[in-house]
């Protein structure tokens, strides 16, 4: 599992002091770039050396428990599913250090287009090749 630092700042929070609930798509879309990064995949590269992107086409949250201001937190990335023109992750925004309490629970699918017609293609291989899928408890 994959797992990046996140902290909570003022602009991130509402009016009663806790995380606004777009700023959790904001830590979960970079939590994902940096998954990709250190895979070997910069979103520079995907654009120029492959000409792709990913794009999400669809996202279930569970908001379990609120974050507030100057809470360290880290979103975490593990991949459900691999298919050839798409990726499905589970995603989790937690509390830093803590395996158990899940603030939010995500289930996201991103599709990988061409960006010369902005349609769906096939992951390119070198992505396909070294993204590892999670198997599930249940069939462990």
């Amino acid at each position: 599992m994959f797992s990046w630092p996140i902290r909570v700042y003022y602009e991130d929070t509402d009016l009663s002091g806790v995380v606004y609930h777009a700023g959790y798509l904001r830590y979960l879309e970079r939590a994902r770039t940096e998954w990709l990064r250190a895979l070997g995949f910069s979103q520079e590269r995907l654009k120029t050396e492959l000409g792709v992107a990913f794009t999400v086409v669809s996202m279930e949250i569970d908001f379990r428990r609120p974050a507030r201001l100057d809470d360290c937190l880290e979103a975490t990335v593990e991949v459900e599913v691999r298919k050839r023109a798409s990726l499905g992750f589970v995603q989790t925004v937690r509390y830093a250090g803590d395996d158990r309490t899940e603030l939010v629970r995500v289930r996201a699918r991103v599709a990988c287009v061409d960006l010369a017609g902005f349609k769906p293609c096939a992951l390119p291989e070198a992505i396909y090749s070294v993204v590892e899928v999670r198997v599930p408890e249940e069939h462990k």
